[in-house]
């Protein structure tokens, strides 16, 4: 680890704001979501495919993509992927402001977490603050940190989700909320971990999931998710 990372990630971490600031947010009316992910080779860390969409409301129709195989240069630590991911997923963004700036997303929805994050400081703040663009963290998997557990009562509300949209929050041993449990689609058994990544409420950041997904992942955040795998298949790599 490296001490630098740290002090990096506080003073981006200070930029992020966490509440809604678009008429769109207020209004509940979106025209475009976008949706990132990368994709990793098997056997080959130094390298991934990065993966933006751009999907149109109301029915997610995909209107953008930009798939590009990069460089890693720094290796995986728990705590700092923005260090290792943000920086394709920024130029990516950087690429459609500068040649398809109709097509600009008023929202991401980022394969991770926003705030949802032992230090408050996910990639998908990372990607937020750097693209200076709202975001969303949108997880498979639950972060465990204080209080925050997988573990029996995880489990047993998790059952009681019964129908797209239900939730429940995401409390610390202090209680801070930092994100939301929910439940996308009727037929999985799993819901997503939701947490604010930048410029957006967390209420308004679950409300723009469960608008966009026909599944359990939001299909922007799918759509660059099967994208980026076929690309890397067609051109003869192993996924991972």
């Amino acid at each position: 680890m490296d001490s630098n990372w740290i002090l990096e990630q506080e003073k981006l971490k200070s930029k992020v704001i966490c509440y809604d600031m678009y008429n769109w947010q207020h209004k509940r009316c979106i025209s475009r979501v976008g949706g990132m992910d990368l994709s990793f080779i098997k056997g080959d860390e130094s390298v991934a495919c990065a993966a933006l969409v751009v999907c149109e409301l109301p029915d997610c129709e995909v209107v953008y993509e930009d798939i590009t195989m990069v460089p890693l240069t720094i290796s995986y630590v728990p705590g700092f992927l923005g260090f290792r991911e943000a920086p394709a997923i920024v130029e990516a963004f950087s690429r459609l402001r500068d040649t398809n700036i109709n097509l600009v997303p008023e929202c991401i929805l980022v394969d991770g977490n926003g705030i949802l994050h032992p230090r408050g400081f996910g990639l998908a703040s990372h990607v937020g603050v750097l693209c200076d663009v709202p975001t969303v963290g949108v997880a498979k998997n639950l972060y465990q940190m204080d209080g925050i557990l997988r573990d029996d009562d995880q489990k047993h509300r998790i059952s009681l989700l019964h129908e797209p949209g239900d939730h429940f929050a995401l409390k610390t041993n202090s209680g801070n909320t930092l994100g939301l449990a929910v439940k996308t689609s009727a037929a999985s058994t799993k819901p997503v971990y939701v947490s604010v990544g930048h410029k957006i409420s967390l209420h308004t950041a679950a409300w723009l999931v469960c608008l966009c997904s026909k599944y359990r992942i939001p299909e922007p955040v799918r759509q660059a998710d099967i994208r980026s795998r076929e690309f890397i298949r067609k051109n003869s790599f192993s996924q991972k």
